[in-house]
């Protein structure tokens, strides 16, 4: 049975050191595009090496960047992973297949988080991983917002789960993870403050213990020794770093 053709969509910012690997497992898409934001290192030179397809640019939000990509993609269905991320022989074999005869909408794929090469099953949640994404779509049944970090998803159509997971390179150490909390905080505590309601500092005080609690606890972190707690610490500081840079920001704008 003929299968849908679809494009392989890699949206990436000076990942030259990620970009080559990520590229070698998508060699059974019928084609490969890679938008390239930014980009001063040798990003552009190792995406030349897979396809011709590629977009460069600057965007200050996530969400435009991810449509220019998407609208760049010839084929009705798209793949779209970042350069960290890898698709394995497995999940190549159940995409292949759902492609055969996919309804109309998206697939959730399962993610297999990993840390300093490390797979860490559990602990993850809040702003620390996920544990899916909708990273195979129809064209027309995937939207990204365009809020400054973590933007809104609209999707459409039929959702199928997959059974077989991407795997996704977090971060490289704990420094890493510590400087991704940095970057995402900043980008949150903007975002509240230009939402006018960044809350209030008991209000996430509190949030910080639900969180840990959630991460460590209920989504069983401590079974991941000292990387869970540190999962656990982060999820419960993101509420509580955002909310006093976002103070912080709009005490600067009074100022003047």
């Amino acid at each position: 049975m003929a299968r849908q053709f679809v494009s392989a969509l890699v949206v990436a910012h000076n990942e030259e050191s990620q970009l080559d690997a990520c590229l070698a497992t998508l060699a059974f898409a019928d084609e490969i595009t890679v938008v390239l934001d930014k980009c001063t290192d040798g990003s552009e030179a190792i995406a030349r090496r897979y396809t011709d397809r590629i977009v460069t640019g600057s965007w200050p939000l996530e969400g435009p960047r991810r449509r220019a990509g998407i609208d760049a993609c010839t084929h009705a269905w798209v793949l779209e992973i970042d350069a960290d991320e890898r698709v394995t022989p497995e999940l190549q074999a159940e995409i292949l297949q759902f492609l055969t005869a996919p309804p109309y909408g998206y697939a959730l794929v399962p993610i297999r988080n990993f840390i300093g090469g490390r797979e860490i099953i559990h602990g993850w949640g809040a702003y620390n991983g996920v544990g899916a994404k909708p990273i195979l779509f129809e064209k027309t049944a995937k939207d990204w917002g365009d809020q400054p970090v973590h933007p809104k998803i609209v999707l459409r159509g039929t959702r199928t789960r997959f059974s077989v997971g991407l795997i996704h390179y977090v971060d490289k150490d704990f420094t890493d993870t510590l400087q991704r909390l940095n970057r995402y905080t900043s980008a949150h505590a903007l975002d509240l403050a230009d939402s006018g309601d960044i809350g209030t500092l008991g209000g996430n005080l509190r949030r910080m213990l639900t969180r840990f609690f959630k991460a460590y606890v209920q989504r069983k972190g401590y079974k991941e020794g000292a990387t869970g707690l540190l999962l656990g610490i982060f999820a419960a500081l993101y509420p509580l770093l955002s909310y006093l840079k976002a103070r912080e920001i709009l005490e600067r704008r009074e100022d003047g």
